[in-house]
């Protein structure tokens, strides 16, 4: 698996793959990824939605409310 991502880090490929990361709940081997995305994941638990959201949030997306009728305004969720 190292080898076939050339020693780096599936999520950010300029960083140097140094550890193992897996699911919590399977113990399935996902990839190689660096020290600051393995901890990144975990401390946001593996969550695909908390990471969604994360990434709304730095793109400017997050909290903006959505017209849903005149006057009438939604919150993302």
């Amino acid at each position: 698996m190292f080898a076939s991502q050339k020693g780096l880090c599936v999520i950010r490929p300029k960083a140097p793959a140094v550890q193992v990361d897996h699911c919590h709940k399977t113990g399935r081997v996902r990839g190689v990824l660096c020290f600051n995305c393995n901890s990144g994941l975990g401390l946001l638990r593996d969550d695909p939605d908390v990471v969604y959201r994360a990434a709304d949030y730095l793109e400017g997306n997050a909290w903006k409310p959505t017209l849903v009728a005149p006057g009438v305004y939604q919150l993302p969720s």
